[in-house]
């Protein structure tokens, strides 16, 4: 569910209206509802709860989908933690106020300076994923005097996701340690002074809108603990990473019926979870990102332009490639709502939608059928709170958008519009040109 609808014709955010934010902020701009992230996260944290072995379950918010610090607070005042990817956003989840004992630090190329950071903050988990960071991560926190509690992440060889890029669970894929050496490596941390293995991690990938492939996965993890286990080591947690998809092609009627079978994965997700963890007594680890922010957010942008051409008609926006990568990128799709709501029989047009950068893949959407539009005319790229402003760049030297956070009739920008003086003051000419 969301917080988006039309009202007295004109497309709010919970109960402001976005002609008002695009006139106090400017375009283009992102938009969070606080009310979906709260809705998305206590249904799910009360899902997995009910299904973790004697209740202990963990939600570590995956930060890489969105950083912006009005919903890491959001998420924080929750009782959520974080799922981190860089010692950036360890140091954004601290400022956040998520206590270090709810940070989880995930990523395959973790830097020896990264790992001191996350040693020295105390965080909760290391997510092992070689043998290399192994080694260094036990050098560095018995060089603290310190003894660093981490969990092996696993490729398990089952991968999945919406897109090729986003599959992360196939052993060509680059994460995690292979299956087959989990055990010599278990072996050998216990010989380790600066590590304490308390488990093992997994993620297969994200966007999944089908439970197979994570029962697949978790059913290997659950012989997986076993064996460990019967070898004489201590397998306490279980993470069993995020992935789980969101609908994109959302109805602009978006209703409670909508709502329960955009909820029937979560709860099919968790009796599945149940199910193969029963009986395991282990504390189960999630890191859910998508599934949280995804719905809670749009771009909001206005239209510079129509341009048309014999075939087709192109409609330019302010916005671009740069701040939604997305449909470039991953060939996503987003559905495209118009703030003021069209009439019942308002004359369709295919669009070409498309932004002012220099590349032929600053495109939206190809042949959309949208009411018609006009210079000056503002619409929203729905489902876009996920990997839209944290992916965003300055690419044609355009500055970050600004970032707007909505609850209730209250709006605050959280990240204002980049200026150009910041955009270009941090160049520096070398010293042998005037």
């Amino acid at each position: 569910m969301h917080h988006f609808s039309y009202l007295d014709g004109s497309l709010f955010a919970e109960d402001v209206p976005l002609t008002a934010i695009a006139e106090a902020v400017g375009t283009p701009v992102y938009v969070y509802s606080a009310a979906t992230i709260e809705r998305h996260y206590r249904l799910f944290e009360a899902a997995v709860t009910a299904a973790a072995p004697g209740g202990k379950a963990h939600v570590f918010y995956a930060m890489k989908a969105n950083g912006n610090l009005g919903v890491l607070k959001t998420l924080a005042q929750l009782g959520a933690g974080a799922d981190t990817v860089s010692e950036g956003e360890i140091r954004k989840a601290l400022l956040a106020g998520f206590p270090p004992e709810k940070i989880v630090f995930s990523g395959v190329g973790k830097s020896e300076s990264e790992l001191r950071y996350a040693v020295e903050a105390g965080i909760y988990q290391v997510n092992i994923e070689t043998e290399g960071e192994l080694d260094a991560l036990s050098r560095i926190a018995a060089s603290l005097g310190k003894r660093q509690e981490a969990v092996f992440r696993v490729n398990p060889d089952i991968g999945a996701g919406g897109h090729a890029k986003i599959t992360t669970g196939s052993a060509e894929n680059k994460f995690g340690v292979s299956f087959d050496e989990v055990g010599r490596l278990y072996a050998r941390a216990a010989n380790l002074p600066g590590v304490r293995i308390m488990g093992l991690a997994l993620h297969i990938g994200s966007q999944i809108r089908r439970t197979e492939a994570f029962e697949a996965a978790y059913a290997k993890m659950a012989t997986l603990v076993g064996s460990l286990r019967h070898e004489g080591h201590r397998v306490d947690r279980l993470d069993l990473g995020g992935g789980l998809g969101i609908p994109y092609d959302i109805p602009k009627a978006f209703n409670d019926t909508d709502h329960d079978q955009g909820t029937s994965l979560v709860e099919a997700y968790a009796a599945m979870v149940a199910r193969l963890t029963a009986g395991l007594d282990v504390e189960l680890g999630f890191e859910p990102g998508r599934l949280i922010v995804g719905n809670a957010g749009i771009l909001l942008t206005r239209v510079l332009h129509l341009n048309p051409r014999p075939t087709k008609q192109f409609l330019v926006v302010d916005a671009a490639m740069n701040d939604l990568v997305r449909p470039a990128m991953y060939e996503a799709y987003h559905e495209i709502w118009p703030v003021a709501e069209p009439a019942a029989d308002a004359r369709a047009t295919g669009y070409d939608v498309v932004g002012p950068i220099c590349e032929s893949g600053d495109t939206f959407a190809t042949g959309r059928e949208l009411a018609e539009l006009k210079p000056g005319d503002l619409i929203a790229f729905m489902t876009a709170g996920a990997y839209g402003a944290s992916m965003s760049s300055t690419y044609n030297q355009r500055p970050l958008v600004a970032e707007v956070l909505v609850k209730g009739s209250q709006f605050a920008v959280t990240r204002p519009r980049q200026s150009y003086e910041d955009l270009l003051g941090t160049d520096r000419a070398p010293p042998w040109l005037p």
